[in-house]
């Protein structure tokens, strides 16, 4: 079973992510957690510096995971697509091409979460962008996505709370 996390930054994916691995349920599966310290280090823009190389190895990585049949992340196609359209240096054609390409991967997850950001401060962690209009942007820009790809997505749902809150519905979800 392969399940992706979605949401913009900072809502708690990668501490979700951590906390489901924590779980016995989960002891067959793979956890991918984010890596943007890692790939900003090798030199690849982030945020709103994004490239379209730079989007594409982020893709590349979402590509990865999925050949593992068991699979939690806390990224997905949708935040590569959100974040290629929202980078300032790619125009839209070429965003909306990249993102017509990477929709199409998006039936290889059987379950989809999406954490949205109402509520939800906004934490630094060093890495990431802090601009909260930004945050808002690749919100918006994920809700818009999982809409016009929605036909490619198997199963979706919206999961609020506490992580602990999370936890108790996604495994309500997937009957554990």
């Amino acid at each position: 079973m392969k399940i992706g996390l979605t949401g913009t930054m900072s809502v708690g994916k990668t501490t979700l992510v951590k906390a489901l691995k924590k779980l016995p349920q989960f002891k067959n599966y793979k956890f991918a957690t984010e890596r943007s310290k890692y790939l900003r280090d090798l030199g690849i823009p982030l945020n709103t510096d994004s490239t379209l190389k730079g989007q594409t190895v982020f893709l590349a990585e979402r590509c990865a995971e999925l050949m593992h049949d068991n699979l939690i992340t806390d990224r997905t196609i949708i935040d590569v697509i959100a974040f290629t359209k929202a980078a300032k240096s790619i125009n839209y054609y070429d965003a909306e091409d990249f993102s017509q390409l990477a929709s199409n991967l998006l039936v290889e997850y059987d379950y989809i979460f999406y954490i949205p950001s109402e509520g939800i401060d906004m934490e630094d962690n060093g890495v990431r962008e802090t601009d909260i209009e930004y945050r808002n942007l690749i919100d918006f820009i994920i809700q818009n996505t999982i809409s016009k790809y929605q036909h490619k997505i198997k199963k979706f749902y919206k999961v609020k709370g506490s992580t602990e809150e999370r936890i108790e519905y996604i495994k309500k979800v997937l009957s554990l």
